[in-house]
């Protein structure tokens, strides 16, 4: 199975029209689980896990994953599979909930620049500011509490948020953070089963959360605001890629295999020892090896 092709097919062009019908949730590319050995994964997380340490060696470059998605598609899980293998010293995740007062007395940008990646890590943000493109869409009401100025307000406000959002990433790109931006593509029925598993399985009630299906009502919405995201700011310099959701083993290698791909792409290198370093190393071999033979 050739990962690095067909998570290239995953990836959104920049400048193209989505249509969410058009990315089939259950997509597998004719494989069976069965099919595909439980080492391909370990191999994809191994290959992550020796990049970030060159990464984090070298401190000159970031990288950003982004991960959206509607409740039920797994993001915890998928996270915690990539980063399995990863030193945690490397590796910063943020999860973003609904602004609290302080960050509301900021543009929504704020809280994001806050939690972006220092030098030599990868940084993992479950969701992102792209909710304010989505979930504040979607529901109209959210805008209140932000207290933005009225000339701001009207049908303008999203296309100025896309191109708000695609010059900060360029930004971002051009100063040395590199980004990633994932959408785990679920399906209504597989998120129907995903929170009845919620309902039904004990140890996983504390994940249920009643407001989660009233938000089932507004799927159709959420699927329109998604396509304008995804039309809007896949960028050649922070691309969109749509991963089937349904089933989560073809889910976790397609993304796993993404990050690595892009960090490969970005090459960093351990750093050479100064030339200071490298002479002073032969007398202080010699002498470490003397003290073992002691």
């Amino acid at each position: 199975m050739n990962f690095a092709k067909l998570a290239a097919q995953f990836r959104v062009p920049s400048g193209q029209k989505v249509r969410m019908q058009e990315h089939d949730p259950g997509f597998t590319a004719g494989y069976k689980k069965s099919d595909v050995p439980d080492e391909l994964l370990a191999e994809g997380v191994a290959e992550i896990a020796a990049w970030q340490e060159k990464l984090y060696a070298e401190n000159r470059q970031s990288l950003l994953v982004i991960f959206q998605a509607l409740d039920g598609a797994g993001k915890d899980s998928i996270i915690r599979h990539v980063l399995s293998g990863v030193n945690p010293t490397g590796v910063q995740v943020f999860s973003f909930k609904a602004p609290n007062a302080e960050e509301l007395d900021h543009d929504y940008l704020w809280r994001i620049v806050r939690a972006l990646p220092e030098r030599g890590r990868i940084g993992i943000h479950n969701r992102s500011h792209y909710e304010e493109v989505l979930a504040v869409r979607v529901h109209p009401a959210f805008l209140g509490p932000q207290r933005l100025p009225p000339r701001t307000l009207g049908d303008g406000l999203w296309r100025m948020r896309f191109e708000q959002i695609n010059n900060f990433e360029k930004y971002l790109v051009e100063n040395g953070t590199e980004i990633v931006k994932i959408y785990l593509n679920i399906s209504k029925k597989e998120q129907a089963v995903q929170q009845l598993e919620r309902i039904d399985v004990p140890e996983k009630h504390w994940k249920f959360n009643p407001n989660d299906i009233e938000e089932r009502r507004y799927w159709d919405d959420y699927m329109a605001a998604f396509e304008d995201v995804f039309t809007h700011t896949s960028t050649e310099w922070a691309p969109w890629y749509i991963v089937p959701g349904d089933r989560r083993w073809f889910t976790r290698l397609a993304v796993v295999n993404i990050i690595a791909q892009k960090l490969k792409e970005m090459a960093p290198q351990y750093p050479e020892a100064s030339a200071e370093t490298r002479a002073a190393m032969p007398a202080l071999r010699k002498q470490l090896a003397a003290e073992l033979e002691a």
